[in-house]
């Protein structure tokens, strides 16, 4: 059976002498994107001197888990636990970020001071 394309182990990257497919690339990106969302609520909160929670944040929070959960569902891996761990951050940051948009409005960036 042959693998599928994001299965396969990446040419360019076997000097390094890491293992590394397409899938694990879109893991690792969703993985960097979620905990980095934690340095961006930082920055603003930081910034407005008080705990803020950004629109970047839930945007990150987002396109993160759901980065994550497909590389979980879709790649060789198929790890029922990693499908877990990603479902419910997903579905609480898609409704956050609903709540963000009805709450502040669409176009409105920055928190409220």
């Amino acid at each position: 059976m042959e693998l599928h394309w994001l299965d396969q182990p990446l040419t360019w990257l076997y000097w390094t002498g890491l293992h590394v497919t397409g899938w694990k690339l879109i893991g690792y990106t969703g993985a960097l994107m979620f905990g980095g969302r934690w340095l961006v609520q930082f920055v603003a909160s930081r910034r407005a001197g008080k705990p803020v929670i950004p629109r970047l944040f839930w945007y990150m929070s987002v396109v993160g888990s759901l980065m994550t959960l497909s590389y979980f569902l879709f790649s060789a891996k198929q790890d029922s636990v990693g499908v877990l761990q990603n479902l419910f951050p997903a579905f609480t940051a898609l409704y956050s970020l609903k709540l963000d948009i009805q709450h502040r409005g669409w176009r409105r960036e920055k928190a409220a001071h």
